[in-house]
């Protein structure tokens, strides 16, 4: 499937690979500093995934933070960095599928897409 030309409408594929790449790095920049603990990690990666759920094309979304990176500063809280991230999401758009994820990859939060593939629509017949 060749990609679409400058001028033409962007396919249900690409759609679904920009939307996934958008997710994360809105994700990433709108999460990263926030105050949080040990204790308190499972509550962020419950939020974290009840945000991005809500937007358009999101079909599923796992949200894991690396516990062992968070180390308590001297008022007892950590803040969320990039490298504690391990997320994956899938994108839909249309017919057209696309899971992405968030993780460290030689010391740095790497988005990365993993596959996309698209359904057959269904015939009426």
């Amino acid at each position: 499937m060749k990609p679409s030309q400058a001028g033409e409408k962007p396919t249900d594929r690409e759609r679904a690979i920009f939307e996934a790449g958008i997710k994360l790095g809105a994700l990433y920049h709108q999460w990263v500093g926030t105050p949080i603990a040990q204790e308190t990690a499972t509550s962020v990666e419950s939020a974290i995934e009840k945000a991005v759920i809500l937007q358009p094309f999101v079909e599923e979304i796992t949200v894991n933070l690396d516990h062992s990176l968070m180390k308590k500063n001297v008022f007892g809280y950590s803040e969320l960095s990039g490298l504690m991230f391990d997320v994956e999401i899938v994108t839909r758009v249309g017919f057209s599928y696309c899971r992405a994820t968030l993780t460290p990859e030689n010391g740095y939060p790497l988005m990365r897409i993993l596959e996309c593939h698209e359904i057959p629509a269904l015939s009426d017949h």
